[in-house]
């Protein structure tokens, strides 16, 4: 296996294990990860958030821990990237405002190079055009963004995840193991055991 580059796209109140299991997941396989966001540079912090699922009609909120940026956004040359990872929470609902981020998906999408998308992740992929007739999995509540954007939701069990050719998405972090396993596949990795 030769490691990939990957870049994860985060923001402030990025759902905490979605971030951090993912980065720390692809690092531990031998994969390099810049973590970016933009108006931060390395060493900047992203407050994260803890969305747990607790019986009520949509997912609580609790705070979560910092993750650091580990490389300057406004240097970041996506040409220089194999992959992409957007993980969920409350930043992509504004990150996907930023021009630069959606040039950034627009670019991994048009080379055909593996995305993965977890939980509102699919809301900035919406926002950049990459959905269009293609099928998503996302956070039940982003199901009318993948629609509207020209995709099919794919309504799964939130521990389950969906491949569509370079795209593999989830509808929550409960669909870690799931998610994480067809990304490295899709990635090309291969673990011994």
């Amino acid at each position: 296996m030769s490691a990939k580059k990957i870049l994860m796209l985060v923001g402030d109140f990025v759902e905490d294990y979605e971030a951090m299991v993912p980065y720390q997941a692809l690092l531990m396989t031998g994969h390099h990860v810049d973590a970016v966001c933009p108006g931060k540079k390395s060493g900047d912090s992203v407050r994260t958030a803890i969305h747990d699922f607790e019986g009520d009609q949509t997912y609580s909120e609790k705070p979560g821990h910092n993750f650091a940026v580990t490389a300057d956004f406004d240097s970041i040359r996506p040409g220089d990237y194999d992959a992409l990872v957007i993980p969920g929470g409350r930043a992509p609902e504004y990150i996907r405002l930023n021009k630069t981020v959606l040039e950034m998906v627009r670019h991994f999408d048009q080379a055909g190079k593996p995305i993965a998308a977890i939980c509102h992740g699919a809301q900035v992929l919406a926002a950049a055009g990459a959905l269009k007739g293609r099928t998503c999995s996302a956070y039940p509540a982003v199901g009318p963004d993948v629609t509207l954007s020209g995709g099919t939701y794919a309504d799964i069990p939130v521990d389950q995840a969906h491949v569509d050719g370079n795209l593999v998405t989830a509808p929550a972090w409960p669909a870690h193991p799931q998610w994480l396993a067809k990304f490295l596949e899709v990635l090309g990795t291969k673990i011994q055991t």
